[in-house]
């Protein structure tokens, strides 16, 4: 057996999904494992950069709607839930476990802007296009993968927008 194909044969379903959708959309980036970071200053530490390269992709819940709505924000700021509230025209609460793993098919910590098993409304903080590159999870705790933002933003399908807590832009 070659050591790709025992290489493939270990990855996650989560990670399969990812490196899938990369593929699909004929992006060649590598997917790197890094130790389990908790925190976006964990990741950017690990990967050696500025902690806004980040993406966190943070998912909340639909008051209304039930479904999952995904931010992908700048490692360094803050979801402002009034101001998502409003991009996504529905109060936006707490997404538990449950609703984030069967909606994205990741677990917290691994949740990816690309390969959701269910489609979802996305926005994508302004702060992140700042950067030549960033990084976000691939599929499970300890993987990334790093691009241009605009390259991220368009594979997301997440619409710019300004969401993230102005006082940490002052």
């Amino acid at each position: 057996m070659s050591a790709a194909l025992r290489d493939c044969r270990a990855m996650s379903k989560s990670l399969k999904r990812v490196r899938a959708a990369l593929d699909s959309a004929g992006v060649t980036v590598e997917i790197t494992e890094t130790a389990l970071s908790r925190t976006a200053a964990d990741a950017a530490a690990a990967l050696g950069c500025e902690v806004d390269q980040i993406a966190k992709s943070i998912v909340l819940r639909g008051e209304t709607s039930g479904e999952a709505v995904l931010f992908i924000t700048a490692g360094g700021q803050k979801v402002d839930l009034a101001a998502a509230a409003c991009l996504a025209g529905e109060a936006l609460g707490k997404a538990d476990a449950a609703l984030i793993r069967s909606q994205t098919g990741f677990a917290i910590g691994g949740v990816s802007p690309i390969g959701h098993v269910t489609p979802c409304r996305k926005w994508f903080d302004a702060t992140l296009l700042q950067f030549d590159q960033i990084w976000a999870a691939a599929g499970t705790p300890h993987h990334v993968f790093g691009m241009a933002p605009s390259d991220m933003r368009q594979l997301s399908g997440a619409q710019v927008a300004e969401f993230t807590d102005l006082l940490k832009k002052m």
